[in-house]
């Protein structure tokens, strides 16, 4: 079951976030869905026919985002997903919160990365399968 329909991450600028989120989703094969002055979408909005996938909204959104434990994980298809994810995040602006690699306390084969968008949003890239 997949649980997610959609979620949204608001940022207080669209032209920085459209760099960071075109390259992270980008590296993790999702595909930009909508481009809009004040939102952007990627992955695959459900349907009638299909409504098993998922889509990120990034919002134009003013308010505080300060600190806090809140984060959006991303499903990869590879460890080297996880890593292109990272890599390219930095590149478009954000900043590592944890550095590719395996995290045995979530279980044996969780390898994940973790980033800060320019806005200060904490989210992660996650591949559950082993190798």
């Amino acid at each position: 079951m997949q649980l997610l329909d959609h979620v949204s991450i608001g940022v207080p600028d669209l032209d920085v976030a459209r760099h960071f989120y075109d390259a992270i989703m980008s590296a993790l094969g999702a595909a930009k869905v909508y481009d809009l002055p004040h939102a952007l979408g990627y992955g695959e909005r459900c349907t009638p026919q299909d409504a098993g996938s998922t889509y990120l909204a990034v919002y134009l959104d003013q308010g505080l985002i300060g600190d806090n434990k809140r984060h959006w994980c991303f499903k990869a298809a590879s460890r080297a997903q996880v890593d292109a994810f990272h890599a390219a995040g930095q590149v478009a602006g954000g900043s590592s919160d944890g550095l590719p690699g395996l995290r045995s306390d979530y279980h044996p084969g969780y390898y994940a990365a973790f980033l800060y968008d320019p806005a200060g949003n904490r989210v992660e890239a996650v591949c559950h399968l082993d190798g």
